[in-house]
């Protein structure tokens, strides 16, 4: 019997016969831990085990997740998964999305089936069915999905030749399963896996059995074109919430109402913040007078800022001749994504879609010198995209916006210190406007695909490199994300976590070695030759729009004083208190504070109750009582009712609050 290695986590070996699975091996520890156990991760790398084969694609950590039932046949370092890993929760949640799939099939069995991958919070799966699918469609899969779950129905892997395969796909006329085999198997075999009578094309892994999928909810349904692409069948998908036990579950779906009751679409209008106007086009933002008012508290500080850290403030157009854009590589790379050209004067101008090309024609405008460098521009410059109207999402999603843009030129003895710089800059912007909370990735190229990225190979090792160099002497912990960096170079992302603990996508600092080639840029080194400097894209707020609607919903419109268009309200509870009012609101004016008299002929609580639902940060009553003793009763939107206070002495709360930028 020929005997195989196995090293644990703690780095104890176990000599076991070939053919052993890892659900043998977790019995052998721990019958409690083969109970707990989803699924199993194997990685290459002790003495005698060399490379490891025919295990699919590694995940994050170089390691490849298995079936716990799945013979091992070579030396291996192993991991059990359990709900403590979140590779087992993608595990169970990719098992989870071939529940839902023979759900339907029982249920609808003409359906034509597409894929259905684990994604964040759940899984969805896609479906062709000429019927679309109904909420009470939805009870009743989920329905089913229970009833399959309690048969404890095990998910076993199974072989077939790759022509067998496509035959036993075509009889059936799952179209879209024929297309994948023929496009994804280069093998002779291919893997299939069964949920009872459900057999569906798939490399795995999947738990054992359907028997701990318990904890989930069907959500809805959204159209969706095959494989993403325009032109393709339109396709049905389901989404649904999956989690361990049924406690992360609710905890979810309490979360989604949460955001729900804080959705900037919703509030951005009740507080007469902004619009989106049917009349102008959808995507396209219109600022009304109180979100314009943030909107310049927001900008106005970044200037500052920019200003005291040795950027310099540019502006450039809006439009460009399109040549610019084939130079950058944008009307290769991005194209999809830009408007169509104007022509004017029979030339073909673009709208930006991007402002880099903008920043690296005032570098190229004169000769620099390496005493000049680093050249920081920045720019609140409003660019335009072209985004599907099927991916708009009020402020979130948008075809004309304001990028916090900068780029910075420099040497490449300076690189480490100018993105160490950036990263300082945008802890200290979300830390400005209230958020503590972050996470790090480093998205870099694939090297599958080289064609989707410009330049050689050792450029992009030696731009990852630099980039995971200042995190790790920051200390800050990050991801590395495969495949995600930009055509033109790879990025460090920053995203902050909100008040509900959702993250949202915000800081960008993106090397780049490709257009400072493609545009010829140089500089004079201390050895009086000629040298190509590189450059840093940095965006801190990410956008604008984007950031308010962040603000907006992280707040839940109820903006801390500092940024509130109307800090305060004045509320009379007669006539006869109205010209002391009118002094309050006169002196509180005078010093600056944002205050708004309501001197309708409404009783006191609606001018309350009004203030309430404006989430205006404090409400003044006054009345005859107050004016004569020169008090004011102060009500907090959330704290209450505070009771009597001096004029004077609020005033200087008020103004100390507001310096503070406290967050109340």
């Amino acid at each position: 019997m020929e005997t195989i290695h196995i090293t644990l986590p703690d780095g104890s070996v176990k000599d076991v016969a070939k053919g052993t699975t890892a659900d043998d091996i977790a019995r052998g520890i721990s019958p409690r831990l083969a109970d707990a156990a989803f699924a199993a991760k194997v990685y290459s790398g002790d003495s005698n085990g060399g490379p490891l084969t025919n295990f699919g694609d590694p995940v994050d950590d170089g390691g490849y997740l298995i079936d716990l039932r799945r013979p091992l046949e070579q030396d291996l370092k192993l991991k059990i998964l359990t709900d403590k890993d979140p590779d087992a929760l993608f595990v169970f949640r990719h098992s989870a999305a071939h529940l839902l799939a023979a759900a339907v099939m029982e249920l609808y069995p003409d359906v034509k089936l597409g894929i259905g991958p684990p994604v964040d919070n759940g899984f969805f799966y896609e479906f062709m069915r000429e019927q679309p699918f109904t909420p009470d469609d939805l009870v009743k899969i989920e329905k089913k999905m229970h009833e399959l779950a309690a048969q404890d129905l095990p998910n076993e892997r199974k072989y077939m030749p790759k022509p067998e395969a496509l035959e036993f796909y075509k009889k059936s006329n799952q179209i879209f399963k024929c297309e994948l085999v023929e496009e994804k198997v280069t093998d002779p075999m291919v893997s299939f896996y069964t949920t009872g009578k459900f057999i569906d094309f798939c490399r795995g892994p999947h738990i054992p059995s359907t028997k701990r999928i318990q904890a989930f909810k069907l959500m809805s349904v959204a159209g969706a074109y095959w494989k993403g692409q325009e032109g393709n069948a339109q396709l049905q998908r389901i989404y649904a919430a999956a989690f361990f036990t049924q406690k992360e579950l609710d905890a979810y779906l309490t979360r989604l109402e949460e955001a729900k009751r804080r959705d900037h679409r919703k509030i951005g209008p009740e507080l007469d913040l902004f619009s989106i106007q049917e009349e102008a086009g959808p995507g396209l933002i219109f600022w009304h007078a109180k979100g314009g008012f943030i909107r310049n508290i927001i900008e106005t500080w970044l200037r500052d800022e920019l200003i005291k850290r040795g950027y310099d403030l540019v502006y450039t157009p809006h439009i460009m001749r399109l040549d610019l854009w084939k130079t950058s590589g944008h009307a290769d790379f991005y194209k999809e994504n830009m408007f169509g050209a104007v022509e004017v004067e029979k030339a073909e101008y673009q709208l930006k879609p991007m402002n880099c090309p903008g920043h690296i024609l005032i570098y190229k405008s004169r000769m620099r010198s390496y005493r000049d460098l680093p050249v920081r521009l920045a720019e609140l410059g409003t660019v335009y995209r072209y985004e599907r109207s099927g991916v708009l999402h009020g402020l979130l999603r948008v075809r004309g916006f304001t990028q916090d843009d900068a780029h910075i030129f420099c040497m490449s003895s300076q690189i480490e210190a100018e993105v160490e710089a950036c990263i300082d800059f945008a802890y200290a912007v979300m830390k400005n406007f209230g958020f503590d909370k972050f996470e790090v990735e480093l998205s870099d190229w694939d090297p599958k695909h080289p064609e989707n990225y410009p330049g050689k190979p050792e450029d992009w090792q030696h731009a990852s490199d630099a980039l995971a160099s200042v995190l790790k002497r920051m200390n800050i912990p990050y991801k590395k994300m495969a495949g995600e960096g930009a055509f033109y170079g790879p990025k460090i992302d920053v995203k902050l976590i909100d008040a509900i603990g959702r993250p949202w996508q915000l800081t960008t600092v993106q090397f780049d070695f490709n257009l400072p080639a493609r545009f010829g840029l140089e500089y004079v080194g201390d050895d009086g030759a000629k040298h190509q400097p590189l450059m840093v894209h940095r965006a801190l707020l990410g956008s604008v729009e984007r950031f308010f609607g962040i603000l907006i919903e992280h707040y839940a419109g109820a903006f801390p004083l500092w940024l509130a268009p109307a800090q305060v309200e004045i509320c009379p509870v007669s006539e006869k208190a109205m010209d002391y009012a009118k002094h309050v609101h006169e002196t509180l004016k005078n010093h600056g504070i944002r205050v708004h008299l309501d001197d309708r002929n409404e009783k006191l609580p609606a001018k309350i109750r009004d203030a309430q639902m404006q989430k205006i940060p404090y409400m003044l009553v006054l009345g005859p009582k107050e004016a004569e003793a020169g008090t004011v009763s102060v009500r907090h939107r959330s704290k209450g009712d505070l009771g009597p206070r001096p004029l004077a002495e609020l005033v200087e709360a008020l103004r100390k609050e507001s310096d503070d930028r406290a967050i109340s």
